[in-house]
């Protein structure tokens, strides 16, 4: 999906962030750098986690169909990604500027705010089971949710924040060593499961337990916990201003991700050969650390929860860096309030930064009155990245439709089943996440209309158009009765 770069009414339909093609930039990173960045924000909680979500619904039968369906999925839209770079290099932190390229100033928003809580709810996700890990030897700490794993995370969340203020280098630099640091335990997870993985076992756990329903079902219940999984894939787009050479920024994408995609499916699947699917799916979280227990001893139960600790400190990095990056180039594009483009002398976007941690404490303790903390910030973190993923596929169906960058005689019909793929799998995401996430979600997306607001009457426009009050009606409206429901026990979290 390559060609020359957007030029006609797509392209122009995002004068503000096409300013930042012609903007000096005081950072720069290569194809290696985007490439960690990509591997760094994907493997993270997700993955220590997957043994247990997955058996949790599904055998091994179900697994492999639902990786396959998810891989095949995310692997289009990572091609989105990769053509759009190419075709529309002057949209920054892609993620933001390709729906507003595409669908117009409010779609942008909406997508940059949902990418931005998305980011947040999921370091939530990362501090929770970095104390539940240490909590199972430090009691004191329990599952993540106790007042002092509240203070340590806390003092986390404020402690990255320090770090990542003191530039965009040194904290890329950081993740590179921490995605070294971090892939390797898992590497070692899934030679020493093949190495004993007892054939008898993993026979015994093809079909799933009678209790899994049938396998559409099964397949169905374990799509979203894949979308978690793969979060990060956009990395290398969102990061997009800083890329030295933007041709970079597709090719990272695509080795990223398949990367990825092979220790991920890996880890699911190596697990049911070392135990029955109903004593995985009991084992406390991280998950992976428990199989690796009942493989080799105790040592493995250390090995994988020392990785976990580095790998969820390194994709907390990450997120960090995408989260502050998206508010900086909307708020860049007056899109967002002024107070979000302010950067510091290590070209920082500071603002960015400051309001991504406040929201993450916030959530981090909303998230002490949750029945399962850390499921449910794993699962509203996925279900608030549907919307920019829905959005950005889309907008990469808009540029082939209208055929814009595409010589005369350059074909476009891959390029459009490609992008049409893509849009489809994320409209089925969004549709299986269900009413609660939708609902949920609405809690973010409609106070977040007061930082719209605020953004217009800082220009002197019109608050609200027409169009844009219904769907912030719908949005209050959903979002109220989001309270309603939890406030009377019908919506559990």
């Amino acid at each position: 999906m390559r060609g020359r770069p957007v030029t006609g009414d797509v392209g122009r339909a995002d004068a503000g962030t096409s300013r930042a093609a012609s903007a000096p930039r005081e950072t720069s990173v290569g194809r290696g750098t985007l490439v960690t960045l990509v591997v760094g924000s994907m493997v993270g909680a997700g993955v220590f986690s997957l043994p247990g979500r997955f058996a949790d619904v599904t055998g091994v039968a179900g697994t492999l169909i639902t990786w396959a369906l998810a891989g095949t999925g995310m692997f289009l839209l990572a091609l989105v990604l990769q053509s759009l770079a190419v075709r529309a290099p002057h949209l920054d932190a892609g993620i933001y500027a390709y729906a507003k390229a595409g669908f117009g100033e409010y779609a942008g928003f909406l997508s940059a705010i949902g990418y931005w809580a998305s980011a947040c709810v999921g370091n939530v996700a990362y501090w929770v089971l970095i104390m539940s890990t240490v909590g199972q030897l430090w009691p004191a700490l329990g599952a993540g949710d106790t007042w002092l794993a509240t203070a340590l995370s806390s003092a986390g969340i404020w402690g990255f924040f320090l770090v990542v203020r003191r530039g965009i280098r040194s904290a890329a630099g950081l993740n590179r060593v921490v995605t070294v640091a971090k892939v390797v335990p898992l590497v070692a997870f899934v030679l020493i499961a093949v190495l004993v993985c007892d054939p008898h076992v993993l026979a015994d756990n093809w079909s799933g337990s009678p209790a899994s329903g049938s396998l559409v079902s099964q397949v169905r219940g374990t799509l979203l916990v894949t979308v978690f999984a793969f979060l990060g894939v956009e990395g290398a787009s969102v990061w997009s201003r800083h890329a030295r050479d933007r041709r970079d920024v597709g090719r990272a994408t695509v080795l990223g991700f398949l990367s990825v995609l092979a220790v991920f499916a890996s880890v699911t699947v190596v697990s049911y050969g070392v135990l029955p699917q109903d004593q995985i799916a009991a084992l406390p979280e991280p998950s992976l650390a428990g199989v690796l227990e009942a493989a080799v001893g105790t040592w493995g139960s250390v090995l994988v929860s020392v990785g976990l600790v580095v790998a969820v400190l390194g994709a907390y990095l990450s997120w960090t860096l995408m989260a502050a990056e998206v508010l900086f180039v909307a708020a860049r594009d007056d899109d967002m309030p002024r107070f979000l483009r302010r950067t510091n002398a290590a070209d920082v976007p500071v603002g960015a930064l400051l309001l991504s941690a406040v929201l993450a404490q916030a959530v981090l303790l909303l998230s002490r009155f949750s029945q399962d903390a850390f499921t449910f910030a794993q699962d509203l973190t996925s279900a608030l990245a549907l919307v920019p993923y829905v959005l950005a596929a889309g907008f990469g169906l808009l540029v082939v439709a209208r055929r814009t960058g595409y010589g005369p005689t350059e074909r476009a019909g891959p390029d459009r089943l490609v992008a049409g793929l893509a849009t489809l799998y994320t409209l089925l995401l969004l549709v299986g996440a269900g009413p609660k996430y939708v609902l949920v979600s609405a809690l973010v997306y409609a106070p977040a209309t007061v930082l719209l607001l605020r953004t217009r009457r800082e220009q002197g426009r019109r608050l609200l158009r027409a169009p844009e009050v219904v769907v912030v009606v719908v949005l209050v409206a959903a979002a109220a009765s989001a309270v309603v429901l939890l406030a009377t026990d019908r919506l559990d979290v």
